[in-house]
């Protein structure tokens, strides 16, 4: 399927690994320029080599934290009109709520809610004006079931959802959507580091930590981060138009209830 967005261009936050790159690849093979921003260079190169090698969409690497306001003014300046914008962030840390200062719980809002508030201030009114646009948000299938060692998480990225909520029906009316991916568990970088520190903290191994991960998930599975990409694609597409304030989520079966 042609998904109708080659010569399109995307700001793709966190592009540089996991489902940001996956979400970055999908995009390129479609023929969109994308602006890939992370904090770390040699992961940045890495990614942009193996988008040029699809000899398609043109790549761009910014390296910035996108979570202050100097990296997104950074990260606007090499792609100051995108048509798509992928908003990303890496999850604050598990814990007891019990243990969490203001100043933690603040930074979780910042890199969570904000920041996609913010990036969404910076481009929704070109993309409106342009007569295109396409907003996803990566949250977390803790915002659907929320977990309860991972209360910043759930905190930050459901504030997000409510936000998302009401604005995305403001602006599909100028072929502008606004959508939300919740990503269950995918195999990347980061789960299997999840993993090896539970093994450590428990006494179990790697491999029995990662049984038990797989347990509730009726795949059998974890995820495929090229699947969680493809998926985004779709929802950046033409066809995709008649989409929006919706929460996606991709878990392999993992929440069990019909809403």
């Amino acid at each position: 399927m042609d998904l109708g967005i080659k010569g399109r261009k995307a700001l793709v936050c966190a592009g540089s690994k996991g489902l940001g790159r996956a979400c970055a690849y999908a995009l390129a093979r479609e023929g969109v320029d994308v602006v890939i921003v992370a904090r770390n260079q040699a992961a940045l190169d890495q990614t942009a080599a193996d988008i040029q090698r699809l000899n398609s969409g043109l790549v761009t690497t910014v390296q910035a934290d996108i979570t202050t306001p100097e990296g997104r003014e950074k990260a606007l300046r090499a792609c100051p009109e995108p048509d798509i914008l992928i908003n990303n962030a890496g999850g604050p840390p598990a814990g007891d709520f019990r243990e969490f200062s203001d100043e933690v719980w603040l930074a979780a809002v910042q890199a969570n809610m904000l920041t996609p508030i913010a990036l969404m201030k910076a481009t929704l009114d070109g993309m409106m004006a342009r007569g295109f646009g396409r907003i996803i948000n990566i949250t977390s299938s803790a915002v659907k079931a929320p977990i309860d060692i991972l209360a910043l998480s759930n905190g930050a990225r459901t504030g997000l959802t409510g936000f998302v909520a009401g604005l995305s029906r403001k602006t599909i009316a100028k072929n502008v959507t606004i959508n939300n991916l919740l990503p269950g568990t995918f195999e990347t970088e980061t789960m299997r580091s999840r993993s090896a520190s539970m093994a450590q903290a428990s006494g179990k191994t790697f491999e029995e930590i990662q049984t038990i991960r797989l347990q509730p998930i009726p795949a059998g599975r974890f995820g495929n981060p090229d699947e969680f990409g493809d998926a985004c694609a779709y929802l950046c597409s033409m066809q995709a138009g008649y989409i929006t304030g919706m929460n996606f989520l991709i878990d392999g079966g993992a929440y069990p209830g019909t809403f």
